[in-house]
């Protein structure tokens, strides 16, 4: 028996198929948290960070990934 009769009995199309709901899955789900989540001022501190040349300091209530980075920049 040849590699290609065993992949070719293999299916491997539903792979694909199953890839992509996932993905869209949770592409719908980020879509959807992004858009009912709106903390207007979490979005304008977002928008104003690479202009801003202040000390990089956390907003109370912040998400901790938004903590640790501010974390790894400090010398």
């Amino acid at each position: 028996m040849r590699l290609s009769d065993i992949m070719s009995s293999m299916q491997l199309s539903s792979y694909a198929e199953v890839a992509l709901l996932l993905f869209l899955a949770a592409f719908v789900a980020i879509v959807i948290s992004v858009v009912w989540s709106r903390s207007t001022a979490e979005w304008e501190r977002c928008r104003n960070l690479p202009l801003d040349d202040a000390d990089p300091s956390p907003t109370p209530g912040a998400p901790a990934s938004v903590a640790l980075a501010t974390r790894k920049n400090e010398p």
